[in-house]
């Protein structure tokens, strides 16, 4: 077990004991019935090793088959008390249980009415809770009372067996059965850990794929099969080493049981001569056999399995009960200032008439952010996103410049959340992007469109199935692609896409684009195959049409049509309006073929870093790539 699982662990376990022990010492009379109950369970475990012996020892073996079999005549009826102590033990086992199961219920309800409705998951998780995991921990608690209970009397009575028959049985008897429970008793919080690493690993992976089945359209649109395929593979690995790890466990498992029930009676065996030499009669050999084997063995296999089993589950289940609800904030209604940046120097634009003169109107909540993000194509490969911070609120227009391997893609993934990045968080609508639905929050372009066979109607409708001739039409116009959609035949033309160059292509995919009704637009290179003109006129439509667009540029024009620029150069990146940045980063001037900005007269103390001169301080949406 890791250092962080052990306290993981024991926090689990201090929870549900701290909760479990008021529980018990309330319902004292239940537990006292069925310990009366299971006294006759006790007496019959007793007679029926002791009276084997006698029968033995001082019936058959000794000429008076009438004695020994009266000794087994008192073992048989000493089953009827113990048969008809079940029905009395189950009625005392219901009032264990079913208060365990009405509290759990009530719990759970009383959390889901006293939570914001409006949180996603706040109804959901209650009506898990109530149909399934309630229930979970009832027959997990009913399994661990009967086992439990059915250890300490059935062991009870074989070893006070053993010592009546001989003290030297207990010798050879107790220290393995000890030393398998104690072994066992080691596994539990390792196997707890490992159970519950297991279970997160199997929610993660089911999770990706119900995405994934969610949003098949948009990652075929989006040529995302592979970083969406290589997730996958990650999480299976996750879990696959998970269950190796839960299995291993498990094997230590199975030695403890073998320790405690198996190595006994061959113990039993190997010193049967040491045992006949100091005074043990046959009779009392086979009688501690008799109690090893259809008393103790049976009686400790059903307390290890239940711990295993029904106690690791039951474990986990009260751990979600008593631990605090955990649900997304709210998304805040007001800007989110960075702690490390200051205010914007941007002038604010003209309220117009009737404003107070200084008055800044709050600024919108952050449609996408992107929060001490790192990205690496592999457990030791170097970060190709390394602790980025990224806020884009509606009305923002993001182009993003920088050499080929410097990101780009990389970013356009991760911000659609068609790749999950390594460290950091991805945010939608102040929410993480889990639990929101993707193709209703973003859309992606990437550099080869997806164009299929069928009519130019159903490839401008993929994304958006039931939009009208009206809005597709528009779409053909805004983009620019009329003379295209005429010479194709219309919106009932079939297209072949080996017939259609990659520039036309493009068109089909941004008219799709200009289709779609997601508030964040993403395009990766999306225009790399259109002449200048075109690619203008398509972002402009797009930029008028989407809340908030972000452009992988591979033209510096694209930048100088954006408000902000994200200049991204391996590690260092500079960010602010195509105005600002000359004077901000080296790679963006040779870019722009300018020279340095001359010097001035009155330099600061300490010279800022390219991402942050100290004449232009970022603004509270402000990117930054934080050294190491």
């Amino acid at each position: 077990m890791t250092a962080a699982e052990a306290p993981s662990a024991r926090g689990s376990v201090r929870r549900v004991t701290a909760e479990g022990l008021p529980f018990l010492r309330a319902r004292r009379p239940a537990l006292r019935r069925l310990t009366a109950w299971s006294l006759l369970e006790f007496a019959q475990t007793f007679v029926g090793g002791f009276a084997v012996a006698r029968a033995l020892d001082d019936g058959f073996l000794s000429g008076a088959p009438a004695t020994g079999m009266l000794w087994l005549a008192v073992s048989a009826v000493a089953v009827v008390p113990a048969f008809l102590a079940q029905r009395g033990v189950f009625a005392a086992l219901a009032d264990l249980v079913e208060p365990l199961r009405d509290g759990l219920v009530r719990r759970s309800a009383a959390r889901a009415l006293a939570t914001d409705p409006g949180h996603p998951g706040a109804t959901t998780g209650a009506v898990s809770q109530v149909t399934h995991q309630s229930e979970i921990a009832r027959d997990g608690w009913a399994g661990l009372v009967l086992a439990v209970r059915g250890f300490v009397f059935t062991a009870a009575a074989a070893l006070a067996g053993l010592a009546a028959l001989s003290p030297l049985l207990l010798v050879v008897v107790v220290p393995p059965l000890l030393a398998g429970i104690g072994l066992f008793l080691a596994t539990l919080a390792p196997m707890g850990a490992r159970q519950r690493a297991y279970l997160d690993a199997d929610e993660d992976f089911a999770a990706h794929a119900g995405r994934t089945a969610a949003s098949l359209r948009d990652i075929a649109a989006a040529g995302a099969a592979g970083p969406v395929g290589e997730r996958a593979r990650e999480l299976a690995a996750a879990q696959t080493g998970a269950a190796r790890s839960l299995a291993r466990w498990s094997a230590v498992r199975i030695l403890a049981l073998a320790v405690g029930e198996r190595l006994p009676p061959l113990l039993l065996l190997a010193t049967a001569p040491w045992l006949l030499g100091r005074g043990l009669t046959t009779g009392e050999l086979v009688g501690a056999f008799t109690y090893l084997t259809t008393s103790l063995g049976p009686a400790l296999n059903a307390l290890l399995a239940a711990l295993g089993t029904a106690g690791g589950r039951l474990l986990v289940v009260l751990d979600r009960f008593t631990g605090p609800v955990t649900l997304p904030p709210d998304p805040d209604p007001g800007p989110h200032p960075d702690p490390a940046s200051s205010p914007d120097p941007a002038p604010a634009p003209d309220p117009g008439p009737g404003t107070v003169p200084g008055a800044r109107a709050p600024a919108p909540a952050p449609l996408a952010e992107l929060r001490s993000v790192s990205f690496a194509y592999g457990p030791h490969a170097r970060p190709v996103l390394d602790r980025l911070d990224l806020r884009l609120r509606p009305g923002d227009h993001l182009a993003v410049v920088g050499p080929s391997g410097s990101g780009k893609s990389t970013l356009a993934a991760v911000l659609a959340g068609l790749a999950l990045p390594t460290a950091g968080e991805v945010r939608w609508l102040g929410r993480p992007t889990a639990e929101a639905e993707p193709t209703a929050v973003r859309t992606l372009l990437p550099q080869r469109p997806y164009v299929f066979t069928g009519t130019l109607r159903d490839n401008l409708r993929y994304l958006s199935p039931h939009a009208p001739d009206r809005e597709l039409l528009a779409a053909v116009t805004a983009i620019g692609f009329g003379a295209l959609a005429e010479r194709l035949g219309g919106l009932d033309a079939v297209l072949d896409p080996r017939l259609l160059s990659q520039g036309e292509r493009q068109l089909v995919a941004l008219g799709r684009a200009h289709v779609a009704t997601a508030p964040l637009l993403v395009l990766d290179e999306a225009t790399s195959h259109l002449d200048p003109g075109a690619e203008a006129r398509a972002e402009r439509a797009l930029a008028a049409r989407a809340d908030t667009l972000v452009v992988i540029a591979h033209r510096l024009a694209s930048a100088r049509r954006a408000a902000r620029v994200l200049v991204m150069d391996g590690t260092r990146t500079a960010y602010g309006t195509p105005d600002e940045l000359p004077a901000r980063s080296a790679f963006f001037r040779e870019l722009t073929g300018l020279r340095s900005p001359a010097p001035e007269p009155s330099p600061p103390p300490s010279p800022a870093p390219e991402s942050a001169p100290a004449s232009a301080p970022p603004s509270p949406a402000d990117l930054a790539h934080r050294p190491r």
